[in-house]
């Protein structure tokens, strides 16, 4: 009995020993981790958080120039997806009738993650914004890498009443010039167009002179269009080599509307004879603006006024369509730029951007809660790095572009292309900067980037760029549009000068006289 209890104690005391050992080493395992292995445990913690958070869903509604685009889960998409862990729907809408579906979406309430909004001044969008349909992100933009180098300029130039409702697109501000034929320009005997009269002889060659060289009377000058729910923007360029202020000038300290000059009755006319003369499309009030370039490709038309960065890409188009025809020269380039032309006071005067174009807004309908907007903030801040630029801009290496001596050579497959990756570049911001890999400077595209330079020292200034407008916000759509339909009137010979300057009078009658004296009284205030 004695001896059973004896073995029963030494079984007892080897329990108890082997479970203060264990407890020791559990202690000691504990302490080392909590002294010396703290930031390994913390970070072994957060990877599991990061791979464990579900992906972004992101419906982005964007415009688009070209009848083919990339669609949801394409290569590039997809690898868009993977880098930034999104799912991303697209919602594209032609360029031309954007406006309009802009307005007609912000109506029914069902807005998208990310919403491109062209005219950051039009009043659906001003009005929304200011009743709280849109995140204000410039409190956010510091904690970003790149967005927090935003420029206070363009800033300032995008906001409403001082604040920010979403990111900028930067551009360039001398970005505006003339597009042209250089192949027909010398095969018709012109040099590049100095004066308005040199630009009228050009248009009329391009139509009389057989610039193509194939017998036919089948070529005209130049190509407008429609552009985001207006007319010809062409024009916008064009009315300033008259004198025409840019929207607004300003006479005695006041501000006058541009179409109250008698300068821009007299560039009317000039687009009124151009119409008369079959020198432009008979079709550009409707023409669509994912089809501007396609005359000039298919040699019907020889002349673009817009963005001068337009020039390599026909130019790149131009060769792709005369290497199937193995007719191309490669080292020649067909298509040439310049600033535009000097205006009837001998200056050059150039239409600037306002240091963007459109901005992408965040609809708080659609994101909620201030932790999914700083989510969609770091998504907009990331595809701005380098690497992303690249590839929404070219697409994927050795699919959409091959590397050679440095520089970016696109695919020839200008099919594949469209479809997989123009049209994702409306998504970035170029915020700081456009920092992506960039395609051999051809002599084209160095003259290119002087033009936008040197265009800089002869802008015409909107001097109320900045000013939000209440009396705008309520009736800018119906105002322009009593504008934009005289114009176009005119010009196509349904109305008379008289019938023209009727409408302008409609214009004062119908809000026109309550914007310009609360335009006066803002930049009064400016001025202070």
């Amino acid at each position: 009995m004695e001896a059973n209890r004896s073995v029963k104690k030494k079984r007892w005391l080897l329990l108890l020993l082997v479970a203060m050992m264990v407890t020791t080493v559990v202690a000691g395992c504990s302490g080392n981790e909590s002294a010396g292995s703290n930031s390994k445990s913390e970070g072994s913690s957060n990877t599991g958080e990061e791979k464990s958070e579900s992906p972004l869903d992101l419906t982005l509604m964007l415009p688009i120039f070209k009848t083919n685009y990339p669609k949801d889960g394409s290569p590039v998409a997809a690898e868009l997806e993977k880098q930034t862990n999104t799912k991303i729907h697209f919602e594209w809408v032609p360029n031309a009738s954007y406006a309009d579906k802009f307005n007609i979406t912000l109506a029914s309430g069902k807005l998208p993650t990310i919403i491109y909004v062209g005219d950051v001044k039009a009043s659906s969008f001003v009005n929304a914004a200011k009743s709280g349909a849109f995140w204000e992100v410039g409190p956010y933009l510091k904690d970003y890498p790149n967005l927090s180098q935003a420029n206070p300029v363009i800033l300032k130039n995008s906001a409403i009443d001082g604040k920010n409702y979403g990111i900028y697109r930067g551009r360039v501000l001398g970005r505006n010039g003339m597009v042209f034929r250089k192949d027909w320009l010398e095969k018709v005997g012109l040099q590049t167009p100095q004066t308005v009269d040199d630009f009228y002889n050009m248009l009329k060659a391009f139509k009389e002179k057989d610039p193509d060289g194939n017998g036919k009377e089948d070529t005209y000058g130049m190509v407008l269009v429609k552009w985001s729910g207006q007319w010809a923007s062409g024009f916008d360029t064009i009315k300033l080599w008259f004198g025409t202020p840019n929207k607004w000038g300003v006479q005695d300290g006041k501000l006058v509307p541009e179409h109250e000059y008698p300068e821009y009755l007299e560039a009317l006319k000039f687009m009124k004879k151009l119409y008369d003369e079959k020198l432009i499309n008979s079709d550009f009030a409707v023409m669509d603006s994912a089809k501007w370039t396609d005359p000039i490709v298919n040699n019907k038309a020889g002349v673009i006024v817009d963005v001068v960065d337009t020039g390599a890409r026909v130019d790149d188009k131009i060769h792709a369509a005369l290497e199937k025809e193995g007719k191309d020269e490669p080292d020649k380039h067909y298509v040439d730029v310049s600033g535009g032309v000097t205006g009837t006071d001998g200056k050059l005067h150039t239409l600037p951007t306002s240091g963007f174009s459109g901005m992408l807004a965040i609809p708080k309908s659609s994101v909620k809660s201030e932790e999914e907007l700083k989510r969609v903030l770091a998504f907009l801040d990331q595809i701005n790095n380098p690497e992303l630029q690249t590839m929404l801009g070219f697409g994927l290496e050795g699919t959409h572009y091959t590397m050679v001596d440095g520089f970016i050579e696109r695919s020839k497959d200008t099919v594949l292309v469209e479809s997989e990756v123009e049209g994702l570049n409306q998504i970035l911001a170029y915020i700081p900067e456009d920092k992506s890999k960039t395609v051999a400077q051809t002599p084209l595209r160095l003259k290119q980037t002087e033009v936008q330079k040197a265009n800089e020292a002869s802008i015409v200034v909107n001097p109320a760029e900045a000013f939000i407008s209440t009396v705008y916000s309520q009736k800018g759509a119906q105002l322009d549009n009593v504008i934009n339909d005289a114009r176009i009137k005119y010009i196509v010979g349904q109305i008379d000068e008289a019938e023209l300057k009727s409408a302008f009078d409609v214009w004062r009658k119908t809000g026109g006289d309550d914007l310009v004296k609360e335009m006066n009284e803002l930049y009064a205030k400016a001025d202070q």
